[in-house]
């Protein structure tokens, strides 16, 4: 059977996929503070729910709930797979 996976920024990840990282696109505060989550190249991550503002938007990275802000998870590259 063949699996896709389509690449894109972590705030294109739909609620409920998971997927895994590939690329962290930050400057370096933020970048470090990606790095102290977990957020490293094939950690997997998956979409748990929005704010009712649609801002943050809770993640679960590494056996922890973490909510990020647009502007940080933009720079969070995934890869989502269908295999996932």
């Amino acid at each position: 059977m063949h699996s896709s996976s389509v690449i894109m920024p972590l705030t294109e990840l739909p609620i409920g996929r998971l997927g895994i990282v590939r690329e962290l696109r930050a400057n370096n505060r933020t970048r470090r503070r990606m790095l102290d989550f977990g957020l490293i190249t094939n950690t997997v991550v998956e979409a748990l729910c929005q704010s009712p503002s649609g801002d943050p938007t809770a993640y679960h990275i590494r056996g922890a709930v973490i909510a990020l802000r647009t502007e940080e998870a933009a720079g969070i590259i995934v890869e989502m797979t269908n295999a996932l």
